[in-house]
C-alpha cells in the first residue's frame, strides 16, 4: 500500500485545482474505466453496495472518494478485501464537487479513458454498470442514468423527491441544456475522458465545492455537443427508516435550488465562455 498527499494538482496537471488529499492504493490499474464511488460516513450502506458490485461482471476499477468519514466504513482492511483498488481521501475544503474533481482527477492522472460514478449508499443498482460501459465504449461523453426511462426503475422514491425531480429539476436542467433529460439529481453517471479534459468545459476549479458539477456538466456537455445518452437504472430508497441523502431540511434544498439557477444560467461555464 502506499499513500501520499498532494497540496496542489500534479504538475502534468498545474492548471487544474484538485483538493488536499490522500490516497492508499491496494492495486494495479486493470481496467480502461474506473467506477468512482463518493461517499461520507455510510457505514454498511456502502459495503452492502460493494458485495452487489462483486456479484456484477462490470470489469471495473473501484475507486472510493472519500469526503472525510469517521465512522470506520473506510477501513483500508475492509476496502482491499472489498475488491477496492484506492481509497482516496479529502483533506480540503468542499463538499460533493470537492470529492468528484478529486475522484477524477486521479482516475485521468491514472490513465483511465472515462469514469462512471455512483453514490455510495447502496441507492443505485450496480447491474447498470456493463451498459455504462457499453455507452462509453461507443463514444458517448456524458452518460446519465435514470429511473425514467424504459427499463429503468424508481422504488420507494419519495413523493416529494418524484415532483421536484420530474416537474422542476429536469425540466430546468433540460431547457438549459437544449435536450430533454429526464432524471437530473441522480448521480450514477458516466463521463469520457474527452468531456473532463475539454477546456471548454473545465471542471477542475475551485467554483465546484458543494452540488455544482453534476448538473453543469450535464448541461455543458449537451450546449457543446457532445455526446449525451440516458441509460435505464434502478434506484431504490429504504423502505422504512430515513433517507439516505446530504441532503436535509430548508436551508439544504434552498441551497440545491440556487444552485441549479446558477448552472442554468451559465454562471459555471469556464470564464472565457462567459466574455465571449
Amino acid at each position: 500500500m502506499t499513500s501520499c498527499r498532494f497540496d496542489t494538482a500534479p504538475p502534468e496537471r498545474s492548471d487544474w485545482s484538485v483538493p488536499d488529499h490522500d490516497h492508499v492504493v491496494f492495486a494495479e490499474r486493470r481496467s480502461r474505466y474506473a467506477v468512482c464511488l463518493f461517499v461520507i460516513n455510510e457505514a454498511e450502506r456502502l459495503h452492502r453496495q460493494l458485495a452487489k458490485m462483486r456479484a456484477v461482471d462490470h470489469g471495473l476499477d473501484v475507486v472510493i472518494a472519500d469526503g472525510g468519514s469517521t465512522d470506520g466504513s473506510t477501513d483500508p482492511g475492509r476496502l482491499a478485501a472489498a475488491g477496492v483498488r484506492t481509497l482516496l481521501v479529502k483533506r480540503g475544503p468542499g463538499r460533493l464537487s470537492a470529492q468528484m474533481r478529486m475522484g477524477l482527477a486521479w482516475c485521468l492522472d491514472e490513465g483511465y479513458d472515462g469514469v462512471v460514478v455512483m453514490d455510495g449508499n447502496d441507492k443505485d443498482d450496480p447491474e447498470a454498470l456493463p451498459r455504462f460501459v457499453a455507452a462509453l465504449d461507443r463514444g458517448v461523453d456524458h452518460v446519465q442514468g435514470s429511473r425514467y426511462v424504459p427499463g429503468g426503475r424508481a422504488i420507494n422514491t419519495p413523493l416529494v423527491r418524484h415532483l421536484a425531480v420530474t416537474l422542476v429539476h429536469a425540466p430546468l436542467v433540460s431547457l438549459a441544456a437544449g435536450r430533454r433529460y429526464t432524471d437530473t439529481t441522480n448521480g450514477f453517471r458516466g463521463y469520457s475522458r474527452r468531456l473532463l479534459t475539454d477546456p471548454r468545459v473545465a471542471p477542475f476549479r475551485d467554483a465546484f465545492s458543494g452540488y455544482e458539477l453534476h448538473y453543469y456538466l450535464a448541461i455543458r456537455a449537451a450546449r457543446l455537443g457532445l455526446g449525451v445518452a440516458e441509460i435505464p437504472v434502478t434506484r431504490a430508497y429504504p423502505a422504512h427508516g430515513g433517507v439516505p441523502t446530504k441532503i436535509k431540511g430548508l436551508r439544504g434544498n434552498t441551497l440545491i435550488l440556487k444552485t441549479l439557477a446558477r448552472a442554468c444560467l451559465g454562471s459555471y461555464d469556464p470564464p472565457a465562455a462567459r466574455a465571449a
